[in-house]
């Protein structure tokens, strides 16, 4: 009886001494708010509250969204050279599809690069009112790879996956837009000459710049070169991971960051930054991540997604062809009510 209560003791003692150091200390107080942004971005994002109370996950959110629109404001350099300035021809051929695996104290994924950024097209789901997976999208349409898109309505995280956020462009064609000819947006997307544009425009301005291909999510956090998020704490939490980037000589990169697993967590977009910079990025932007980050390679998936039911249906992916002007991609919404879609009706 004594050596039970002698543990019970020490138990409780010690989980005291946890609960200060989690609550009173400035260590402690960076796992918890760490804890809590990574809660942030999945389905249960109220439950930071317990964390970090209510008024605190409001602040954060709040600071987040203020963050992102800050982030997208600054007016691209034009630091990527796509060979029109050079006086001789390249007489190297490059592969177009490159796939180097990567990983970190806390995750592994994969870096993705495209040597040819004209080779990059936005797919959408085939039929009206549901999403598409994304090896479902690179089958049908022949495509050799496959990324997951921009966001998407999904309400309690069990949408549809047929109704995107913002716009949806492809070749050169706007297939979406919920904001109106002068609304602003955050956009990722490839424009006419293969650079990738990044942040947030007015639809008009898409159309004027010659955008081929986009979809919508944020922030850009590769500006000109230079990383946007400062550390680790402004990292928005652990997570999956897609994010896609532009390096000088026009190479798109996709990196792809598997996690909520035991032997892949997740990555900070600080941890993405970090891999982008090292690999030449100048331009950089978030997709989508969570349970709807994939890769498909070869009608194969490369990755783990994080959802137990596998791959998520999409309203958007980013496919890459050998020839994408033969790619059969049509307006699935050409002539619905965008706002009459029900996006959580199965």
């Amino acid at each position: 009886m004594g050596v039970i209560l002698y543990t019970l003791i020490g138990f409780t003692g010690l989980s005291l001494v946890a609960l200060c150091w989690f609550f009173l200390t400035s260590s402690g107080t960076s796992v918890r708010l760490m804890m809590a942004d990574t809660i942030i971005t999945t389905q249960h994002r109220d439950w930071a509250k317990y964390l970090i109370g209510s008024d605190e996950l409001k602040k954060r959110v709040d600071a987040y969204t203020k963050n992102f629109e800050e982030m997208g404001v600054e007016k691209d350099k034009g630091f990527v050279d796509l060979g029109k300035n050079s006086t001789k021809p390249s007489t190297v051929k490059k592969e177009l599809v490159k796939i180097d695996p990567i990983s970190g104290s806390n995750f592994k994924g994969y870096l993705v690069t495209i040597s040819d950024p004209k080779k990059v097209r936005i797919a959408v789901p085939e039929k009206a009112g549901k999403g598409e997976k994304v090896s479902s999208m690179v089958k049908r349409t022949g495509a050799i790879l496959g990324v997951n898109g921009g966001g998407f309505n999904d309400p309690n995280w069990e949408g549809n996956g047929f109704q995107p956020e913002g716009i949806v462009i492809s070749g050169g064609k706007i297939f979406y837009n919920d904001k109106g000819v002068n609304g602003s947006v955050q956009v990722v997307g490839i424009d006419k000459e293969g650079r990738m544009i990044a942040g947030k425009y007015k639809v008009s301005e898409l159309v004027e710049m010659g955008v081929k291909e986009a979809v919508s999510f944020s922030p850009r956090f590769i500006v000109n070169g230079v990383g946007q998020i400062k550390s680790q704490a402004d990292g928005w939490g652990i997570a999956p991971r897609t994010s896609m980037a532009q390096t000088k000589d026009g190479s798109i990169l996709f990196c792809i960051i598997d996690g909520r697993q035991k032997n892949s967590i997740g990555a900070t977009l600080y941890d993405v930054q970090q891999i982008f910079l090292d690999h030449g990025a100048v331009t950089a932007a978030n997709l989508d991540g969570g349970a709807s980050t994939v890769l498909v390679h070869n009608n194969a998936i490369v990755n783990k997604p994080s959802s137990e039911y596998g791959e998520r249906y999409l309203p958007t992916a980013w496919l890459v062809y050998d020839h994408p002007e033969t790619a059969n991609i049509k307006n699935v919404w050409e002539g619905l009510d965008i706002r009459k879609i029900d996006p959580s009706k199965w």
